[in-house]
């Protein structure tokens, strides 16, 4: 199965798809500028000190949380505040998720990379005015969809002009509240566009809490390995300082304390993957 092989620049100094590990990593909501903060920091030092190329994640809604009382984040404005504050103060590019057409261009003016949810993945007018900003636009393959049937949401995108788009790993459904990662997916992906791994929403349960969805962090380091193993171009990672506090996807969160040997592991799969 042939790789597709034109890679692009998500910034001038990062490159994806041209043998060197990108990361897209941070807290999964915005819960505040001070927890960004500690994250963003931690995550520069370490990136460069194992020389992976990093962009910070964070969202400033979480629309698709399961019950009306989960906490999403503080809104557009707010939120795009507070990343404009760590894209300046740790002079880190950033990648944040969209949920409507009409947030594409006020998302494109702050962020280097613009996050298609996995639920919307085949929403053609937002793929349509994500691509129309120019700017790097990552699909998140839904857990409803085929892998092959991703080549369609890319060429959404390509057909504004926008050559950068690249597709997202994270599941698909595997009965009621549980999800399973077939790593066929990796490389049927990955001849349609460079392809990122999402290791810590591969290990979500959907809605496994009553109201809110669990997870199974300590599979995390599993399924990253097997699919730095198979091959990809990137990993997207949520971290927490307190993920058993926080206010969004915690049971899936690496501990800020446990991410740099994480990375440590990913780095040295990540090469293995693409040695061959």
């Amino acid at each position: 199965m042939e790789r597709f092989k034109e890679g692009f620049h998500i910034t001038d100094d990062i490159y994806l798809g041209g043998g060197k590990m990108v990361l897209f990593s941070g807290p999964c909501a915005i819960e505040s500028y001070e927890i960004c903060a500690r994250v963003a920091e931690r995550l520069k030092e370490i990136c460069e000190t194992l020389d992976i190329q990093y962009i910070f994640k964070a969202s400033f809604d979480k629309a698709n949380r399961t019950s009306v009382n989960s906490y999403r984040g503080g809104g557009l404005e707010e939120g795009l505040n507070v990343l404009r504050k760590i894209k300046d103060q740790f002079d880190l590019p950033i990648v944040t998720d969209i949920h409507e057409p009409n947030q594409a261009g006020p998302v494109g003016d702050v962020a280097q990379a613009l996050q298609i949810p996995a639920y919307l993945c085949r929403q053609t007018d937002l793929l349509i005015a994500a691509g129309k900003t120019g700017k790097t636009v990552k699909i998140k393959r839904g857990q409803f969809m085929a892998p092959e049937d991703m080549q369609y949401a890319v060429d959404k995108v390509k057909s504004t002009g926008n050559m950068k788009a690249c597709l997202t790993e994270r599941g698909a459904s595997f009965g009621y509240h549980n999800l399973v990662v077939d790593m066929r997916s990796l490389p049927t992906m990955r001849q349609y566009a460079p392809t990122i791994f999402d290791v810590t929403h591969s290990v979500q349960q959907p809605g496994g809490q009553g109201g809110s969805s669990g997870g199974q962090r300590e599979f995390a380091g599993y399924l990253a390995r097997a699919a730095a193993a198979t091959g990809v171009d990137g990993f997207f990672v949520e971290t927490h300082p307190d993920p058993e506090n926080a206010k969004s996807d915690g049971p899936n969160m690496i501990p800020l304390n446990n991410i740099k040997s994480f990375l440590e592991m990913l780095k040295v799969g990540f090469e293995y993957g693409n040695s061959y």
